[in-house]
């Protein structure tokens, strides 16, 4: 019987129709294994995995592999997005097995939860150097039962492994002086001058190590450089904001379609944080078209932001976002559309085939061919009349796009990554000056008080069909904690702070492990796994350990909170050799380390929202990272808050030292400017 029909996770919803006998994740599952004396076979995968709906509708929907299933295992479905401390466990064992990682992915346990034997995606026949999914069931049944004490011998020495690996391999030993300088020069030898971004493709984002890089004055050079390169490409959705997954091309023009909340929340940071640097307009417009993308088809009534939309639309990938040349001019008169084609690049031979679909023919991915700035030569006019020309048909193709059939959209709200989401709006709304982000971001953190917070304080981690679920986690404590410092420091209102130090002191208590000095991705009150994981590389999203490190500084800048300096400092040590090691995968503990290293500096602006306005302005347009901002009203118990008046008065402060409170926008501008070139100078001496 297929027991998924009941959960709330629209990914094993997809999975109640299976003829496989589908069980959740759960004690249950074991014990039944146990009770028949079988493997468990456990598949991970999450909603909008391409892979994943080709193996589902290759094996899963199959009555003879179904009955196979059933017959030898006890199945059981996991989405990662849900159990990410699962997966994290199991993706540890299929690398160590295999080399390798991904989805969807195939793991056989024994009735204890220890992995035997592993991989990803197997086809429904040999081929491309896979043996099918049924000859590798075959496979498992036949040593199950002949070789049983040999498998059960590996499996314990491949958990002992896991265990092992889990851990950082770091000790008390801060970074070198010269460690940041030193992390930017690798960076710069893996850099592509050409197409931006790190490495040969496929290409992902890593808005971490971008961010790294925009505190860096020698490194912000291939951050702006890869933004560019993106924002032209057709990872970058040219007609509807927002950014694809990953590009499978080194010059980020094909994507793999699906699109995630965490990507374009990251991003929209990220290219903030860019137009801060240069005053480029190109970056900000990015931010809101993503953040407009976000919110019309995204944004859950409640408030909350869904998880991620599908690469297919009706089981061909890209067909929503791909276009021939006869589409486009099916839509606009002959003159416009000759030039939306020759803009974006949509061409007859195109340059996107769906392998699985091949019927569907080659079609483009609308990408930047030709600029604005070269068509307005060619055709006699300004850039500006050109460019607000090409918006105009894009928001017209845009139209006929959302008259195509969509991708689906998996609708669980998850806190960590809502976090992320809180962040960026709250950002945007403090940068760009325009409340309807501020509002946005508040609906966010009311939804996360009204359905994740428990009565201690601590989070559920999602949320679906009205159900929050499973034991809040590292990442969901962190993320939403420096959401609500993003939000105090656009809002001013000093409860969210207060909210995000009692989300720090979760985070303490649950999820610090003060011998290994790291923070635990799962709490000591989760359920016990095969291990507890201490992720210090960043993935799609910034590390746990990175975000729990950041948090602890704020906390530290905010309200000198006892420790926090400390957790951080020893959390940066114990991954250092790795953060040496393999740079790009670690961003966001770099962004720590230089975040440790930056001089105590706050910047507070006291008084009515009317009467900070036009303060605020000016900040918005110096990039000011590691400085606590405080703008808000005054009469607080936040030091940096403490025995200062309001009435529109801005103080800058280093250490112990402030400049003279002004109200003058001009002395303060230039008060800012000093203090940016003062960050900018400690980054240099770390050379």
């Amino acid at each position: 019987m297929n027991r998924l029909a009941q959960e709330s996770s629209p990914y094993l919803l997809q999975h109640a129709d299976n003829p496989v006998d589908w069980h959740p994740w759960g004690e249950a599952a074991f014990a039944l294994a146990r009770e028949r004396d079988v493997p468990v076979l456990l598949s991970v995968g999450y909603s909008t995995c391409h892979w994943c709906h080709v193996m589902a509708h290759e094996s899963f929907e199959d009555d003879a592999t179904a009955a196979q299933m059933n017959e030898h295992f006890v199945n059981v479905k996991v989405d990662r997005e849900e159990r990410p401390d699962v997966d994290a466990v199991y993706m540890a064992a299929t690398q160590a097995m295999t080399g390798q990682g991904g989805w969807p992915m195939t793991v056989f346990l024994t009735a204890d939860a220890q992995p035997f034997y592993a991989g990803t995606y197997f086809p429904p026949r040999d081929g491309h150097g896979l043996p099918s999914f049924r000859r590798v069931l075959d496979s498992v049944t036949r040593a199950w039962t002949t070789e049983r004490s040999q498998l059960l011998g590996s499996a314990q020495a491949l958990s002992d492994h896991i265990r092992e690996a889990s851990q950082p391999t770091g000790g008390a030993d801060a970074l070198p002086a010269d460690a940041s300088a030193r992390a930017v020069d690798n960076l710069r030898r893996a850099f592509d001058a050409q197409h931006g971004g790190f490495g040969r493709a496929p290409k992902f984002p890593a808005p971490t190590t971008l961010d790294f890089l925009l505190t860096r004055p020698d490194g912000r050079n291939m951050a702006l450089g890869t933004l560019r390169a993106m924002l032209a490409g057709g990872i970058h959705d040219q007609l509807g904001g927002g950014f694809h997954r990953y590009s499978v091309d080194e010059r980020w023009r094909v994507p793999h379609f699906e699109k995630m909340l965490y990507d374009n929340a990251q991003l929209t940071r990220t290219l903030l944080r860019a137009w801060q640097s240069t005053g480029d307009d190109t970056f900000a417009d990015a931010a809101r078209s993503t953040l407009a993308y976000l919110t019309r088809e995204m944004r859950d009534a409640t408030g909350g932001f869904y998880s991620a939309q599908d690469a297919d639309t009706q089981g061909v990938e890209g067909l929503t976002f791909t276009w021939t040349p006869q589409e486009v001019r099916d839509v606009l008169p002959p003159d416009d559309a000759d030039l939306v084609l020759a803009h974006l690049g949509i061409r007859d031979e195109g340059d996107f085939l769906d392998p699985h679909r091949p019927e569907y023919g080659r079609r483009s991915v609308p990408h930047v061919a030709v600029s604005a700035e070269h068509l307005a030569v060619q055709h006699g006019t300004t850039v500006p009349e050109m460019m607000a020309r090409l918006a105009d048909l894009r928001s017209r193709l845009l139209v006929t796009r959302q008259t195509r059939p969509q991708p689906g959209t998996d609708t669980k709200v998850l806190a960590s990554w809502n976090g992320l989401a809180l962040a960026a709006f709250a950002d945007a709304a403090r940068l760009l000056r325009d409340d309807t982000y501020l509002e946005t971001a508040r609906g966010i953190a009311a939804l996360i008080d009204a359905q994740f917070r428990l009565p201690d304080g601590t989070l559920r981690h999602t949320w679906a069909q009205g159900v929050a679920r499973v034991e809040g986690l590292l990442e969901d404590h962190a993320l939403v904690a420096l959401g609500l410092v993003a939000l105090l420091q656009a809002g001013g209102d000093r409860t969210h702070l207060h909210r995000a130090r009692e989300l720090w002191h979760v985070v303490v208590r649950d999820f610090w492990n003060d011998d290994a000095g790291v923070f635990m991705a799962s709490g000591g009150r989760a359920e016990a796994l095969l291990t507890r994981q201490a992720p210090g590389f960043d993935s799609a999203v910034i590390s746990d350990n990175a975000a729990a490190a950041l948090l602890a500084l704020w906390m530290d800048r905010y309200f000198d909170e006892p420790g926090a300096a400390e957790r951080a400092q020893r959390t940066v040590n114990a991954f250092a050799p790795d953060m040496l090691a393999a740079t790009g995968g670690f961003g966001g503990l770099w962004q720590a380390a230089a975040f440790l290293a930056a001089p105590h500096a706050e910047v507070a602006i006291l008084g009515t929202p009317a009467e900070r306005a036009p303060l605020e302005a000016i900040a918005a347009t110096v990039p000011l990272p590691f400085v606590a901002l405080s703008y808000t009203t005054p009469g607080d118990d936040l030091p940096v808050l403490e025995q200062r008046p309001g009435g529109g008065l801005a103080y800058v402060c280093v250490g112990r030292t402030c400049d003279l409170p002004t109200r003058d926008p001009d002395v303060f501008r230039k008060q800012l400017e000093g203090l940016q070139a003062r960050l900018d100078r400690v980054e240099q001496t770390q050379e």
